[in-house]
């Protein structure tokens, strides 16, 4: 399974789209707007494994705001969002409340239309991202992608009932391994965010959800089996529960 991945933007993307249809169960393709979610839609086949779903990436708010009603028609026909959220670190601060506003419409319409899971980017602004959620009852699901936040704002996200997806580059730092150690061993469900998530220099493949249970068992102190049993389990019961 992989929870969060750009599947249409590896090199050579039909060949990892036909490999991840034969090898996962499941994999959660997340567009970065929604008129890549138009495109990515016709130019991919149809798969029951693969779940393509539209998105606004925070870092592209700004330039891809006008998109903002193409993405809440679009919701009205998926179960899933993503990938959406907020993004506070330096390089994007600047365009902050352009991401806000879209980040609440997308919160609101998910809301109106019954509740939506949202796979959610959260850098440096957890906070806010957590603020925006209570906010809106009833929006559905949020599954926060490559939490990087402090081990305070992890309790506040664990709090609030969020999930959590992760991949092998989480591992990659200090931080990342503590907070992965923290989190509830049933709300967690792994992700590649490939091609972008890279491990070696090598761009993590969608069916890395082996690399990430062997990362997770040393942390959890756990045998390997029964932490990819875990996994497989969780993204189970987070499929049938929001029906994605």
């Amino acid at each position: 399974m992989d929870f969060h991945c750009h599947l249409d933007l590896y090199p050579r993307a039909k060949e990892v789209y036909r490999e991840a249809t034969q090898r996962n169960d499941f994999t959660w393709l997340v567009t970065t707007s929604p008129k890549a979610f138009a495109a990515t839609s016709r130019a991919l086949p149809a798969s029951p494994s693969v779940l393509i779903s539209p998105g606004l990436h925070p870092e592209i708010a700004h330039e891809r705001a006008p998109e903002l009603d193409l993405l809440l028609e679009q919701m009205a026909g998926v179960k899933a969002v993503g990938e959406v959220g907020l993004d506070g670190s330096p390089r994007f601060r600047t365009h902050y409340e352009v991401q806000r506003r879209i980040f609440r419409a997308v919160i609101k319409r998910s809301v109106e239309l019954g509740g939506r899971t949202l796979s959610i980017h959260s850098r440096r602004a957890v906070k806010d991202v957590l603020a925006d959620l209570d906010a809106c009852p009833g929006y559905g699901t949020a599954v926060l992608h490559w939490f990087s936040g402090n081990q305070a704002e992890l309790r506040a996200a664990i709090a609030h009932g969020c999930w959590f997806s992760i991949g092998p580059a989480l591992f990659e730092s200090e931080n990342g391994r503590r907070l992965a150690g923290a989190m509830p061993h049933d709300q967690v469900v792994p992700e590649s965010d490939g091609p972008f998530a890279k491990v070696g220099g090598r761009p993590v493949m969608p069916w890395s959800a082996p690399e990430t249970a062997q990362c997770l068992s040393e942390v959890w102190n756990l045998p390997v089996r029964v932490t990819a049993d875990m996994l497989a389990s969780n993204g189970a019961n987070l499929r049938k529960t929001t029906e994605i």
